[in-house]
């Protein structure tokens, strides 16, 4: 795999690192040989990436060649928009304020290259602009006030003319170091077609995946011909590294999950879930409102604000659950058993979000979830309740206890019909993601309680009647999109 180092004027460039190749902008552009390159990595380090420069045009070809440059068009844009630098200067509040602690002017310019800083202390804030604005050389510009601290301003590309002569020796080291480190330095396989990265963080309780089924699906890859590898929240700046997103870690719009996937999709890349699944599933009052608007049978159902709350006991009886917008794994999901309980709960969650959700309560022994991917049914599951409690997971429990009702997965073809079309239907409505759909059987009424995206696919669970082919159906769509996606880009 090529790895091209592009630059104004090869002539006057002071680093050369092992291994990369250093390139001037205009051959980059105009020979046939560099066009025809596959699957090559190309550092952008021209002086400029203002629009139609020359700057501008080696990540506008480099994207277009599928060669992954560093910025891709999207950093570029991104540090360029006022709104994304000053979102950002809010995300790292702590951390700026930490680190230009003992600067005494009112000004500070930081140098970043490669992610790294000539100052140590400075390092750790270097890193995470460099995730955030992924190109090689970057100043970013701080200015301090009394009232806020400090602030980022802007933060843009520098050129080799701007690197001090005495930090020569510095960056090139860490160059070294970054190429040296980087997954795209190992030499890959031939078998291998496609790149995948599986977002997942080991230390999180509630990922949508435990460690044994992610390894399932990076072994259900590789016989597929794609090269599968885990990341974690640390490597947003590499997401356009690969061909494709598959997130197993716990999604909500105000997460990292959700940008992840944002900027997987304004890559290009096959991501699942994509940032609209995330955005209409993690809310449950759009959830209730399109399972009305489309006839499919759920509990009675009343959208709380602070105008109606006394209605909640008269339209829904008791007991009656109330739910937050956002909750996830049921854990913001309340039952209230009297009128006083339903008013302060609901009150509570007002406190935070200006609707809420109210819900009649549908006592069964367990709830339906019913994986769905690509359209078409991929597992049944029954999750019986917790004991002595009336969810699957008893999140009030004392530690050491069990938390979770026992489970039981069954053949798709041995779930109730009626049970596997109200779960498409209701799935159908989101998109053709992977989805899992929660649904209550009381005799022959089915009702849709929600629409999951990111749905949990665990070793011994959701597996236990396909096993390993469970992944390789999930794989096998990854794969189908890729291949779809690169017949598009040659016709």
């Amino acid at each position: 795999m090529a790895i091209l180092m592009v630059v104004n004027n090869p002539r006057d460039w002071p680093l050369h690192v092992p291994g990369v190749e250093v390139v001037a902008a205009r051959d980059y552009l105009t020979r046939p040989d560099f066009a025809a390159l596959r699957g090559a990595r190309v550092f952008n380090c021209c002086r400029s990436y203002r629009y139609q420069s020359v700057g501008y045009y080696v990540s506008l070809l480099a994207a277009a060649r599928g060669h992954k440059p560093i910025p891709n068009l999207a950093t570029i844009q991104d540090m360029k928009s006022p709104s994304i630098v000053r979102l950002t200067s809010e995300e790292m509040d702590e951390l700026i304020q930490k680190s230009l602690a003992d600067i005494k002017s009112p000004t500070f310019p930081l140098s970043i290259y490669f992610g790294r800083n000539l100052a140590r202390k400075h390092d750790r804030l270097a890193g995470q602009l460099f995730q955030m604005f992924h190109a090689p050389f970057l100043r970013a510009h701080f200015e301090h006030d009394d009232q806020h601290g400090w602030s980022l301003q802007r933060v843009g590309p520098i050129s080799e003319r701007e690197i001090p002569d005495s930090h020569h020796p510095f960056v090139l080291e860490v160059a070294t170091e970054f190429f040296a480190h980087r997954r795209f330095s190992v030499r890959r396989r031939e078998v291998s077609r496609y790149d995948l990265a599986i977002l997942y963080d080991p230390k999180n309780a509630s990922t949508a995946s435990d460690e044994t089924a992610v390894k399932r699906f990076v072994r259900a890859a590789d016989s597929l011909g794609i090269e599968a590898e885990t990341i974690t929240r640390d490597e947003f700046s590499s997401v356009g590294e690969y061909d494709a997103l598959f997130i197993r870690d716990t999604t909500n719009v105000n997460h990292y999950t959700y940008r992840f996937a944002q900027r997987a999709q304004a890559e290009g890349l096959v991501v699942i879930d994509d940032p609209e699944s995330i955005l209409k599933c993690t809310n449950k009052v759009y959830l209730a409102e399109i399972l009305n608007r489309h006839n499919i049978l759920a509990p009675k159902t009343l959208i709380v604000h602070k105008d109606n709350v006394d209605q909640i006991v008269p339209q829904l009886g008791l007991p009656c659950i109330l739910k937050a917008p956002d909750s996830s794994f049921s854990a913001g999901v309340k039952k209230a058993n009297t009128t006083e309980e339903a008013i302060a709960l609901a009150d509570a969650m007002l406190d935070k979000s200006d609707l809420v959700l109210a819900q009649a309560f549908v006592p069964t022994d367990f709830d339906w979830r019913i994986g769905i991917l690509d359209r078409r049914p991929l597992y049944a599951c029954k999750y019986f309740m917790a004991r002595q409690h009336w969810q699957i997971i008893n999140h009030d429990t004392e530690p050491g206890k069990e938390r979770h009702g026992r489970w039981e997965t069954l053949p798709i073809e041995l779930a109730p019909a009626a049970v596997v079309r109200s779960a498409l239907k209701a799935a159908n409505l989101i998109g053709d993601g992977l989805y899992g759909v929660d649904l209550k059987q009381i005799g022959k009424e089915v009702y849709v309680i929600e629409i999951n995206d990111n749905p949990s696919i665990d070793s011994g669970v959701e597996d236990q009647v396909l096993k390993n082919e469970l992944y390789r159906r999930v794989l096998e769509v990854f794969l189908q999109r890729l291949e779809r996606r690169r017949q598009g880009l040659r016709t």
